[in-house]
């Protein structure tokens, strides 16, 4: 992020209590909202995967897809709800996750549901593996309540990707 970009969200905040110098929490509502950004773009995938896989396989991925876009809405919300405990701003709207999501574009359709399973299971893991880089950040900053928000989702994420990847044929 750049100096400029630090100095906008700085001046773009709530005021608080939170005993974390401003610098931080700017720092940490940067970070925040950018995975903020990431798992709306999941949740959108995952019901673009739900609404239209087909197959023989139809209802257990119907079902998974569902439940992956329903923690993709709860992690958003943590996600979103931490951001405006630090001061800063939650910047959910469709604009700024097209903007900001690093997800790379999402088929609309594809022929097979386990090509449906790939799109999932490839979302989701950037996802976990962004939100788990994002931990060391948290932690340098002294900020253990967003490390331990990170650390969470991460598990949860992980977890919800074995789930997914447990579809997926052994190549």
């Amino acid at each position: 992020m750049s100096t400029s970009d630090l100095h906008a969200h700085l001046h773009a905040h709530h005021r608080t209590r939170v005993a974390l110098p401003e610098d931080t929490r700017a720092a940490m509502g940067v970070i925040l909202n950018e995975r903020l950004a990431d798992m709306l773009d999941l949740e959108r995938r995952a019901k673009q995967a739900h609404w239209n896989v087909r197959g023989p396989h139809f209802q257990p991925l119907h079902s998974l897809f569902d439940a992956t876009a329903a923690l993709a809405v709860q992690w958003a919300d943590d996600l979103a709800e931490r951001t405006v405990q630090l001061g800063c701003v939650a910047e959910g709207t469709a604009h700024m996750v097209v903007e900001r999501s690093e997800l790379p574009p999402c088929p609309l359709n594809v022929e097979r549901a386990d090509e449906w399973v790939h799109v999932v299971a490839e979302a989701l893991a950037f996802c976990a593996n962004a939100t788990r880089a994002d931990i060391r950040d948290a932690a340098a900053a002294d900020d253990d309540v967003t490390a331990d928000l990170l650390t969470r989702i991460t598990g949860e994420a992980d977890k919800q990707l074995w789930f997914v990847e447990a579809h997926l044929e052994a190549r």
